[in-house]
């Protein structure tokens, strides 16, 4: 594999593992900000809509404001849970990929498990000895295709979806909300399972972070607080990863 000939020919050396050399080169940072512009762009068009559209639903100015500044604040919690994640992730895919990928578009398991599973169809592993630039080219094409057919999805198929959502609800309704977290928690226990067999570290990291998580999820249903289920990713994450320093101080 061959990396893209816009990359600076002086740090582009598929067999090489220095990931950031590529990573964070002046071509990726240029992909990234045109994307921050397309996405302002979008936020000013909504703005002026909602502008447009609010004396046609009875909201006044100070109504709109205020759900403005409402959606402003509650964005902060999951924001904040997104970066605490990303910031484990810049040695892997470097900034301009993380901030595109992970912190504008798409989420963080489903760029990570992208990302994975691209890796390990080369026979590498991320942020491993055998994760080249090569492997990054592969993982970094796989997480901007998945996200891509998010889009298509969105504006070409989401019409025919929701006739066939409607027509599985009048069968069953239970089945459009089994289904996709099933095939969800499918795909991250095959790779959580696939890495308990290397060491008995591992077993920790998975164990603690798995138990973690079904703590925070309980805790977020009983006292009835969503932002709980936001940060739930990047507290078990953290959490797992101190858990699993402390064991390898173990004697």
């Amino acid at each position: 594999m061959s990396i893209p000939a816009a990359l600076p020919a002086a740090v582009a050396d598929s067999n090489s593992t220095d990931i950031l050399a590529i990573a964070n080169s002046p071509f990726l940072w240029a992909c990234a900000v045109g994307v921050f512009l397309v996405i302002v762009l979008q936020s000013i068009i909504y703005l002026k809509a909602a502008d447009t559209a609010a004396p046609h639903v009875g909201m006044t100015k100070d109504e709109l404001k205020t759900s403005f500044r409402a959606g402003a604040i509650s964005a902060l919690g999951p924001s904040l849970a997104v970066v605490m994640v990303a910031v484990a992730l810049l040695t892997v895919f470097g900034t301009p990929a993380v901030l595109v990928r992970i912190g504008l578009i798409g989420s963080v398991s489903y760029e990570t498990a992208a990302a994975a599973i691209a890796a390990k169809t080369a026979g590498a592993e991320l942020g491993g000895p055998t994760y080249t630039q090569a492997v990054f080219g592969l993982a970094l094409a796989a997480m901007s295709l998945g996200g891509a057919m998010w889009m298509i999805a969105t504006l070409i198929l989401t019409p025919l979806l929701k006739r066939g959502d409607s027509a599985l609800r009048k069968v069953n309704p239970a089945i459009m909300l089994v289904v996709p977290g099933a095939a969800m928690i499918a795909a991250f226990m095959v790779l959580g399972l696939g890495e308990l067999s290397k060491s008995w570290l591992h077993v920790v990291a998975f164990v603690s972070s798995a138990a973690i998580m079904t703590v925070l999820m309980l805790i977020a249903k009983r006292v009835n607080k969503p932002w709980i289920k936001e940060w739930a990713l990047g507290i078990a994450i953290i959490l797992s990863l101190a858990i699993t320093y402390a064991a390898t101080r173990l004697p």
